[in-house]
């Protein structure tokens, strides 16, 4: 079995201003050998704690007002008395109105961006982060005891370490760090869903415990029995977490730059990967056309991050350079108007918060304002030198290539070789840049919530003076002409964002209750009769039966009047314990050398005999599409060396999806269970 990273996570030293979280420490005694990633300290007074306590408290009256809207309106629907309506009618009208005031209590909360910033004193563009989903506690204890002792036939009490020690992992994740160690307990804890499906979640059945989750934006609540909904969630938050991870990089160097656009990259990938591997999700924040938005608005910022890593490394004033910069911003302010439009679409419009959709305006009109402005420091500050007075070939290949409709007259290439008509074309190019900034700043003056970012105001008014400042040292008073209209920029970039989709091998975990038995035999969807106990006496031909593969050792012949046949040995049982000893997991030889050291006495053996497996019970097709196929061939991964079946949680109600071949695996018989992850060797005893 593979053991859990040793990671630790990592103590913050900086003070409350900055947000970090303060790792807790849970005690535990000598023996507990769980997951040592923990949550945040919940009492920690951070920014960003503070921020998630209003939330949650918000998520909870929210419900509460929610459930009273539900009650009242059944009761109005009910009754046929004239004044209960009336007084149901009133009742109804200040739920809704106390509904309102929360959620937009809510949107300012999940608009409050600066908590999420770095606090490095160089001046950017803030980020746009997201907030992590909240969910209530959950208490496997009973519905686990119960499953134990019904299915597995077992003392559930022999288990309560390993209940204790998930719900503690689950309690962990709900308060992750904004680091490195945070993913990987929120990864962690996604990947031993997998096993607790395995083990809990048979297909003909729920196991009854109900999961809540609360809308990342609204805070609407959705409640799901479905173990789909709890991944979903904890992936939703993998990608929320890498927003904000990005959003605090200190992106006045190339390697926070760098740092940003890998978390935005996968914070894309997380979203994307959310999107094509789950559906008919029960909560907006998770329905396709919001994660179509989020990972639209992600791959924005990466594009945004790179246009900031562009301006750092060109310390040049070349043509071709600062063209470069133009159709880089171009490309950014590209990306935010399909974003914008993403969020104006019928769905999303009245769901993103205002604040989000005005920032993604401003971010739109102020990258186009620069593209233009660095398109006129390219034409007026660049001057060719005496050996590019002929033709500088490089600097009239990108200047032919710059707009998207080349001009007939003048033709670039005269333009660029007369200084008085580049000056023209400059002051075009700064007379827009000026409209969009003014733009930018008129949308921004309209949003409460960007009116309060003082670094985004400064960021928007050095922008518009520099403008400005250009203007007027081009503009001459003999200079009658209209300024003529600058052509648009041709958007282009150097490097595409990726999206990166998250890698949950990186975090290695071990099954909490592998104490339960191997995978391919002892599961929620396997079958077997109870525990027959076998007393068998060496005769002179030996035990007569044969042995095959290891975890565990299964019975696969039986000699015809030998004394395994007479004891009631038969032939596909599997061996679970040798005299009292537990041998679920004991290989092949460990199974023989106990056999072989039985006294005079005889041996006792434990055996099951597997009847069925409800991979062929109404759900024969496995979905075998080919967003499945990911989720599934990565959870197979997670056990092939224990030959684990890999039965998905792809869809939230576990609708049945037949794509493909349709190929099935029937498991009718234990003859017709895979000996491929097996051992071949096979001895008779």
């Amino acid at each position: 079995m593979e053991e859990p990273a040793t990671r630790q996570s990592e103590m913050s030293l900086s003070d409350g201003a900055s947000d970090d979280d303060m790792p807790l420490t849970l005690p535990t005694d000598g023996s507990h050998s769980g997951s040592i990633r923990k949550g945040c300290d919940p009492f920690a007074q951070t920014q960003r704690s503070k921020l998630q306590h209003r939330r949650a408290r918000i998520n909870q009256q929210i419900n509460k007002e929610m459930r009273m809207r539900a009650g009242a309106e059944n009761l109005f629907r009910a009754t046929s008395n004239n004044k209960v309506k009336e007084t149901v009618a009133l009742e109804l009208s200040f739920v809704n109105s106390n509904l309102q005031l929360l959620k937009e209590e809510l949107e300012e909360l999940n608009s409050n961006m600066e908590v999420y910033q770095t606090d490095s004193e160089a001046v950017n563009v803030p980020m746009i982060p997201l907030g992590l989903k909240e969910t209530k506690e959950v208490d496997f204890t009973v519905s686990v005891q119960d499953f134990i002792c019904e299915h597995y036939g077992e003392d559930s009490s022999l288990y309560d370490k390993e209940i204790k020690e998930l719900m503690e992992l689950r309690q962990a994740m709900r308060t992750p760090s904004r680091n490195q160690a945070g993913l990987e307990l929120l990864m962690e804890y996604y990947n031993q869903m997998y096993y607790l499906d395995q083990r809990f979640f048979p297909l003909h059945r729920n196991l009854g415990v109900h999961f809540h989750w609360y809308d990342s934006l609204t805070g609407v609540p959705s409640c799901q029995r479905t173990l789909a909904f709890e991944k979903g969630s904890v992936l939703f938050n993998i990608g929320a977490l890498y927003t904000q991870i990005g959003a605090r990089q200190d992106r006045s160097a190339t390697a926070g730059i760098d740092k940003a656009i890998d978390a935005f990259q996968r914070a894309a990938g997380a979203f994307n990967y959310l999107k094509e591997n789950f559906s008919n999700a029960p909560s907006l924040d998770m329905s396709s056309p919001s994660l179509c938005m989020l990972v639209r608005l992600m791959v924005a910022q990466v594009q945004e991050c790179v246009f900031e890593r562009v301006t750092l490394t060109t310390q040049d004033t070349h043509f071709t350079s600062q063209l470069r910069l133009a159709q880089e911003a171009a490309r950014v302010s590209d990306v935010y108007l399909l974003v914008q439009q993403t969020m104006t679409q019928p769905l999303m419009k009245d769901y993103v918060p205002f604040s989000w959709a005005s920032m993604v305006q401003v971010k739109s009109e102020h990258f186009r304002a620069l593209s233009h402005y660095y398109a006129a420091v390219a034409l007026c500050d660049h001057t060719l030198s005496a050996e590019e007075e002929e033709g500088d070939e490089e600097a009239e290949k990108a200047f032919l290539q710059f707009y998207v409709n080349v001009p007939a007259e003048p033709t670039l290439i005269h333009v660029l070789q007369d200084p008085e008509k580049r000056r023209k074309l400059g002051k075009a190019h700064l007379r827009r840049a000026v409209i969009r900034h003014e733009e930018a700043m008129r949308v921004h003056s309209l949003c409460k919530i960007l009116r309060k970012m003082d670094i985004l105001q400064d960021v928007l008014s050095l922008t518009h003076k520099r403008s400005l400042d250009k203007y007027s040292e081009l503009d001459r008073e003999d200079d009658f002409d209209e300024t003529a209209e600058a052509p648009e920029i041709q958007s282009q970039t150097h490097q595409k964002p990726d999206i990166t989709p998250p890698n949950f091998s990186t975090v290695q975990v071990t099954d909490i209750f592998q104490r339960l038995g191997p995978l391919s035999v002892f599961c929620a969807r396997a079958r077997w009769g109870p525990v027959r106990v076998i007393c068998l006496q060496r005769g002179e031909g030996g035990l007569g039966l044969t042995l095959r593969g290891d975890s565990p050792v299964l019975v696969a012949g039986v000699v015809p009047g030998g004394c395994a046949a007479e004891a009631g040995l038969r032939e596909g049982d599997y061996i679970v314990a040798v005299d009292g000893e537990d041998c679920k997991w004991a290989k092949h030889g460990e199974v023989v050398h106990m056999l072989k050291s039985c006294s005079d006495r005889g041996v006792e053996l434990s055996v099951i005999t597997l009847h069925s497996h409800d991979t062929q019970v109404d759900r024969r097709t496995i979905m075998l599409s080919n967003s499945s196929d990911k989720e599934n061939t990565r959870q197979r991964l997670l056990g092939a060396a224990k030959g684990q079946s890999s039965a998905s949680l792809l869809n939230w109600n576990r609708k049945k999806k037949r794509e493909g071949s349709g190929l099935t695996k029937r498991l009718g018989s234990t003859f017709s269970l895979s000996f491929g992850s097996l051992r071949d060797t096979e001895a008779m005893y």
